[in-house]
């Protein structure tokens, strides 16, 4: 301390005749926790317990649309609420993100679980009747990337077509549809992933498909090997 601060102690103790009653001898392990202490309070103050709740009508119309569609996931359930209450979502800037949505998700029923079929058992109930599609990356020995487009029967596994391209784009995908498909052929759904090749133009001049919007990766990546060996000399 300094002289300044020996002075003042002293000045304050001859206006304070009790002072030394007043004193409180504490561990420094004390004086820190007394400060987190406080330290919570004052943030449990300050902080708020977070976004509010949705009106109670909003959460009322999530929990019908979900029994009453049974197959609709968050997106289509936060977009149903967006069309439903468009005005407001304009005027106000607010709309419920699908993540939202599913925070007021009802609780399935116990038992049988969910109504609706699970992927796996989609892909494997529908299996003869689906293709898989999707674009393979080769380097050649010049570094140049070339894109092997594969489309397979996901039943079978069996490769309907395949072709090589520098520049794949949604109007050269086209025509190896039309190319490896007959025009009665039987199959009802096709696999692609989100590429902006499969552009919503190609899904819909696609007549006779329905797109599942899944990851095909798995499937198509299968076949990667083989491909790669087989047609190697070619793709150099």
């Amino acid at each position: 301390m300094t002289e300044a601060a020996r002075l003042s102690l002293v000045f304050w103790s001859k206006l304070c005749d009790d002072w030394k009653s007043a004193l409180v001898i504490v561990k420094p392990e004390t004086l820190i926790g007394w400060h987190r202490r406080a330290f919570k309070l004052f943030w449990k103050l300050k902080s708020r317990p977070g976004r509010p709740k949705l009106p109670r009508n909003i959460r009322q119309l999530i929990v019908r649309m979900v029994k009453e569609n049974a197959t609709w996931g968050q997106g289509r359930v936060a977009d149903g609420l967006f069309l439903t209450f468009i005005e407001l979502a304009l005027k106000l800037g607010i709309r419920v993100s699908p993540r939202t949505a599913g925070a007021y998700w009802p609780d399935q029923p116990s038992g049988r679980g969910p109504s609706w079929q699970r992927w796996k058992a989609f892909v494997r109930n529908h299996a003869r009747s689906m293709l898989t599609c999707d674009f393979l990356v080769v380097v050649t020995t010049g570094f140049r990337q070339l894109y092997v487009f594969v489309l397979m029967e996901s039943g079978t596994r069996r490769i309907l077509h395949c072709n090589v391209t520098a520049h794949p784009t949604a109007a050269w995908t086209l025509p190896q549809f039309r190319e490896a498909l007959p025009s009665d052929h039987g199959h009802k759904f096709l696999i692609h992933d989100r590429d902006p090749i499969f552009s919503a133009e190609l899904d819909q001049q696609l007549l006779g498909f329905q797109d599942q919007g899944s990851n095909a990766g798995a499937l198509g990546g299968n076949v990667r090997p083989t491909v790669s060996a087989s047609c190697e000399d070619v793709f150099r």
